[in-house]
């Protein structure tokens, strides 16, 4: 981590805007061993920067969002991720943004210190991780990491209708590094679906949200 990084510089932005179609409701209003799911990823992540939420117009205030330090809107809703780390980006007063998801609450507070220990280089404009599986190794859009830097190449991109986030990739100065063999597949579980959220709780030993 470079010198003048601390983990208190980093604001850390949870995306909880999307409308969950596939889930069947928005995910920010899930529960997670009795909790609100929100409640349950600000424990988990115990982040000592500043936190924020990022939700979307019709979305505000899900269950849980009181603990983070602020909630912001996207102003439009429908433009997918990329969108909601823009809104984060274009508020920004730290130097270093780190977002994450809703729909993965198998990261912690140890997997995403590792992914802000990777910038050691100024020239790098943000990060993703890379993880192998098995022969193959595929790129995880989410968590990401940003420099506030970013905010030009990101509003370019959404301007131009390229709404990937893993296409950042794509632009100068964005990197992967190879996440440690030692995070299970749990850190990587996306809550996509209603099956992907029971078998999840089912991980934990509770079959009801």
């Amino acid at each position: 981590m470079e010198k003048s990084v601390s983990l208190s510089d980093v604001t850390l932005a949870i995306l909880a805007g999307g409308a969950g179609s596939r889930m069947g409701q928005p995910k920010g209003l899930l529960r997670i061993q009795g909790r609100p799911i929100l409640e349950y990823l600000i424990e988990q992540f115990h982040w000592p920067g500043p936190s924020w939420l990022v939700t979307a117009p019709g979305r505000e205030h899900p269950p849980g969002w009181e603990r983070f330090d602020r909630e912001i809107t996207d102003p439009v809703s429908g433009s997918g991720p990329l969108r909601g780390v823009l809104t984060a980006l274009e508020q920004l007063d730290t130097p270093l943004l780190l977002v994450a998801t809703v729909d993965m609450p198998g990261m912690g507070n140890e997997n995403l210190t590792w992914l802000v220990s990777q910038i050691t280089s100024k020239t790098a404009m943000g990060i993703m991780c890379s993880r192998r599986t098995g022969n193959e190794t595929s790129v995880e859009p989410f968590p990401v990491l940003l420099r506030k830097e970013g905010l030009v190449g990101v509003r370019e991109r959404l301007e131009t209708g390229r709404l990937s986030v893993h296409g950042l990739l794509s632009d100068p100065g964005f990197i992967t590094v190879t996440s440690p063999t030692d995070w299970n597949e749990r850190v990587w579980t996306n809550l996509n679906n209603l099956r992907d959220f029971k078998d999840y709780l089912s991980g934990l030993g509770r079959p009801e949200g």
